[in-house]
């Protein structure tokens, strides 16, 4: 399959036949004006955009708030590229040329991983677009008073939902430290937010990785 600028139509029609109601965005600019608009379940984003590229895109939504799960689809599959993409705010990555089989059962995946949002088995972040400087954060419908820093220890593990965090990424992306201080700052504010998401509830969302980090995840 050849490389093009915007989605084959194999891959739209794949998407509609799989169940999917599909918008498709033929340029980075509108992929950003649909993206913002509306709820998806999934997006999926190619690299190579006219006018924008899709990492580019991606990270906007995220500022702006868009939480929605991205499947990044490219031709730059090397490791460098991938996990460029992931870090970027990409929930998942997917190489040229794949199987339709593939995608589909990539965007089921992204899609059961929202449904997990919706209906309250997480806890959810939220910044207004009006109101950046204004944030809050919730669990089955419960409000969850943080301070600022662990609303943005939250917020960094609920985008990274399902993947592994290593202590060097919540030092750079939360406390923006590119060094090790040695202190055990990051272990007092995961238990903090531990306590205030995962205390009373049945089961717990934030788990310790022994050795790496953390992982934010619901029940299957």
């Amino acid at each position: 399959m050849r490389t093009t600028r915007k989605p084959p139509v194999r891959s739209w029609t794949s998407l509609t036949i799989g169940g999917y109601q599909v918008d498709l965005a033929v340029s980075g600019s509108e992929a950003l004006r649909r993206g913002a608009a509306n709820e998806y379940a999934v997006i999926t984003i190619d690299r190579m955009l006219p006018d924008l590229d899709g990492i580019a895109v991606m990270r906007q939504l995220r500022e702006d708030g868009v939480a929605t799960p991205v499947l990044i689809v490219s031709a730059l599959g090397e490791v460098d590229d991938r996990v460029r993409g992931l870090r970027a705010g990409g929930d998942d990555y997917l190489v040229k040329p794949f199987s339709f089989v593939e995608l589909l059962a990539r965007v089921d995946a992204l899609g059961r991983r929202q449904r997990h949002y919706r209906q309250g088995n997480h806890a959810a972040c939220r910044r207004p677009r009006d109101r950046p400087d204004v944030a809050s954060a919730s669990r089955r419908g419960k409000d969850i008073f943080l301070l600022p820093r662990e609303f943005q220890l939250l917020e960094y593990l609920v985008r990274n939902e399902g993947r592994v965090v290593s202590r060097a990424m919540l030092l750079q992306h939360v406390w923006d430290l590119h060094f090790d201080p040695s202190t055990n700052i990051i272990d007092v504010y995961v238990g903090r937010v531990r306590r205030k998401v995962d205390g009373q509830q049945a089961y717990p969302l934030i788990h310790t990785v022994r050795g790496i980090g953390y992982c934010l995840r619901a029940p299957d």
